[in-house]
């Protein structure tokens, strides 16, 4: 019995010498897990932080693209509201220089009128003139 007892005992020290492999090797597997888990945390927080810089940079991008483009919106208004004053400044001009030819028409038609009128009495003085001279004796045209 005491054979048996030592037989048992060996066996449960062997017993509990596999055991302790087996749990020495998977604390082994479960430290390199860790500090393989704990490595991918860092990088993966590194990587966290650079997306926020890149989110934030990329956010006030944003806010800047908005910026212009409210300021070229608003520009874009004005220059379209002074577009359809110059537009209608021309269609104003374009009247008046078409009141203005118009003008300068009837005024040379008036002047050539007037210089026909002027030829006309002219030449009708003129011929006054000569018949007066054939008239009166002696009347010579100039002094």
């Amino acid at each position: 019995m005491n054979r048996l007892i030592e037989y048992l005992n060996l066996f449960g020290i062997i017993a509990l010498a596999v055991l302790c492999a087996a749990q020495w090797q998977t604390n082994g597997q479960l430290n390199h897990d860790v500090e393989r888990l704990d490595q991918m945390r860092i990088e993966q927080t590194a990587k966290i932080a650079e997306q926020d810089a890149t989110l934030k940079q990329t956010s006030s991008d944003l806010d800047d693209s908005r910026q212009r483009l409210s300021i070229s919106e608003s520009a874009l208004k004005d220059a379209e509201v002074k577009l359809a004053v110059a537009a209608a400044e021309r269609d104003q001009l374009k009247a008046n220089l078409a009141k203005w030819t118009a003008a300068l028409a009837a005024r040379d038609d008036a002047i050539r009128k007037l210089s026909a009128e002027r030829n006309d009495a002219i030449q009708k003085f003129n011929d006054l003139a000569n018949k007066y001279n054939a008239l009166v004796p002696g009347s010579s045209g100039g002094k």
